[in-house]
């Protein structure tokens, strides 16, 4: 039977129509279909395993890499009623085991965990134990030694769907993902190996309408800074990033010197 993917997201989410790639993707997941997805943040990248996570029977894990991440997440699904939950390094041992009882109960649609949960045995036995729908990995960038957050516990992570049955479907999301990540995303996830059909691969680009991007070239640290001095001057407000933390430090000491608290 046809599913009617904008009734389901207006009844699941409140959303009366998709943006840009999301039906596309949801599609193809429903249909069998492993799939890596790149859209930029905030274009709604959640949606693409939240929603046919609700549609499927099974429980669907999704990997992130970080515990902020994951709340967020699970708090806003749990406002919605919808059966989530995390499985993290915050949780007391009864907590971890009271969770796990569940998941193998299949009391879940959506269960996020940490790539390093995958080297936890009593993990590893819950899950063997609990109908899977899709495996979905957040942020699948940090599987690359070619991406900026290179995270080698992501690595494993193509063992351990290679020990899962075809009909568990495979979702890579990500913001950002050059030719070289996403080749590296797809080998390494084994996405449209092991009797799984080619997988579909969905890149909406990187553009950020509220963004604007500009370069200033400056020859010297203190041209740097005196050029940071305008630019905080004109917005009263941001965010500095350095490449190393001996860097934040001096950028720091340098505004408050002039003043500026950071």
């Amino acid at each position: 039977m046809e599913i009617d993917l904008k009734e389901a997201l207006r009844r699941h989410f409140g959303f009366g129509a998709f943006r840009s790639g999301q039906e596309r993707v949801v599609r193809a997941v429903l249909e069998g279909r492993d799939a890596l997805v790149v859209m930029p943040t905030g274009s709604g990248k959640s949606l693409c395993f939240q929603l046919p996570a609700l549609l499927m029977s099974g429980t669907t894990v999704v990997v992130s890499p970080l515990i902020a991440l994951m709340k967020d997440q699970v708090d806003a699904l749990s406002a919605k009623r919808i059966p989530a939950t995390f499985l993290n390094s915050t949780l007391t041992a009864d907590e971890s085991v009271r969770r796990l009882a569940q998941l193998r109960m299949g009391h879940y649609k959506l269960v996020y965990v940490a790539p390093e949960r995958f080297r936890n045995p009593r993990f590893l036995e819950a899950l063997s134990e609990t109908p899977l729908s899709m495996l979905a990995i957040d942020e699948a960038h940090c599987i690359s030694a070619w991406g900026h957050d290179f995270r080698p516990d992501y690595l494993h992570l193509g063992e351990i769907i290679a020990t899962l049955p075809p009909s568990v479907r495979l979702l890579a999301v990500t913001a950002t993902a050059t030719d070289a990540v996403r080749e590296d995303v797809v080998k390494h996830l084994r996405l449209g190996e092991g009797g799984r059909p080619e997988p579909e691969v969905i890149v909406t680009g990187f553009e950020r309408p509220n963004l604007a991007l500009n370069v200033t070239r400056v020859r010297t640290h203190g041209e740097k800074l005196e050029r940071l001095l305008q630019i905080i001057e004109f917005f009263r407000t941001g965010i500095v990033y350095c490449a190393t933390r001996k860097m934040v430090e001096r950028v720091q000491e340098m505004l408050a010197v002039h003043g500026v608290r950071a």
